[in-house]
């Protein structure tokens, strides 16, 4: 049996997910996903550890059993509420290698750098610079990582930190809620990069990767998904039933500035095309909606899903992965994009 299994055995995971004292938190990724990513993080006894999302606790107790003794582990969370209670749960457990600390994850935590492993819960608007600068030489970092500027659309990056340069050594499927700059109250709305939202009269949302083209009022976003939301054109798309995993990540392969990404109605994601006067979307469940018949957008979207099938549904892992470097005022760092 592999490390991580093994921690596991001692981890109790229900301690820490519904704790007596704290109650139930949402804010946690599953077991299934925790495992997976740990194990692609290879942890060491002895090794210094940093993870950017603290949750329920769980992954943190799972990597202090894995570093040992010897090792030491930080754990980084936006919310107070959740740093606090883990803490106080791994000292229950006589966890004494772990502290959880309040603070930005993006910023990553000087203080107890240089980390030899870094693992992320929780998805940053690109690799943060600060991670590879605090990174020891041969890091890994496990995380989640954008592919398009637009929610929902990552993929989890494994990456070597050598001589202060990340290279990406693998990608896989899978996500987790976006990094935030204060804690997250609606789980079921982006923390970045949405255009327009709508409450009234039934939560709606939409992200336009051309967002730097509309204008101040977000005149263009508001349009795309008032045009979507008025279901003028709709039709179940003609393929087999859509690998929404394979799809999203092509259509965020393909570079175009025109991608957009929508939640017309609750837990069920829309990615397609749009401009400020048309929009077309595949959404989760095989309905392809329109401004209209002939829409523009709609003969470009069903030319990426005709090129989709040619492609044979590609697997996220058999793209070509480049980190781009990228500085703005907000975050340096690099960003990930992905090519056939």
């Amino acid at each position: 049996m592999t490390a991580v299994p093994l921690a596991a055995e001692t981890v109790p995971e229900r301690h820490y997910t519904h704790h007596e004292g704290r109650g139930t938190t949402p804010h946690r990724s599953s077991p299934r996903a925790i495992h997976r990513e740990l194990t692609t993080l290879d942890v060491q006894p002895g090794m210094n550890v940093v993870e950017f999302g603290t949750g329920s606790g769980y992954s943190g107790g799972l990597l202090a059993e894995l570093v040992g003794p010897t090792g030491t582990v930080t754990s980084l969370d936006i919310d107070q509420y959740l740093t606090a209670w883990a803490n106080l749960i791994h000292h229950e457990r006589g966890l004494d290698t772990i502290r959880c600390f309040t603070a930005d994850g993006t910023a990553g935590f000087a203080e107890r750098a240089p980390y030899q492993r870094m693992v992320a819960w929780c998805t940053p608007p690109l690799l943060p610079k600060a991670w590879v600068d605090q990174a020891a030489d041969g890091a890994l970092i496990v995380a989640p990582l954008p592919i398009a500027a637009v929610p929902n659309m990552t993929v989890v990056a494994q990456i070597r930190v050598t001589g202060g340069q990340p290279t990406v050594e693998a990608v896989f499927t899978g996500g987790y809620i976006e990094a935030t700059a204060s804690p997250k109250g609606d789980l079921d709305l982006p923390g970045r990069w949405v255009d327009w939202e709508n409450r009234v009269p039934a939560p709606s949302w939409i992200s336009i990767a051309w967002r730097e083209r509309d204008d101040w009022r977000h005149t263009g976003a508001r349009t795309a998904l008032n045009l979507l939301l008025k279901g003028t054109h709709s039709e179940r798309y003609a393929g087999e039933a859509v690998d929404w995993r394979s799809w999203r990540t092509f259509a965020a392969a393909t570079g175009n500035p025109q991608l957009t990404t929508a939640g017309l109605r609750p837990d069920l994601s829309s990615v397609g095309h749009s401009t400020p006067t048309t929009a077309a979307v595949l959404q989760q469940d095989g309905t392809i909606l329109a401004d209209a018949p002939t829409s523009p957008s709609l003969a470009i979207l069903r030319g990426w899903l005709d090129d989709w099938e040619k492609a044979q549904r590609p697997a996220p892992e058999t793209y070509t992965s480049i980190l781009v470097p990228h500085d703005d005022q907000d975050i340096s760092g690099w960003n990930l994009l992905l090519s056939r």
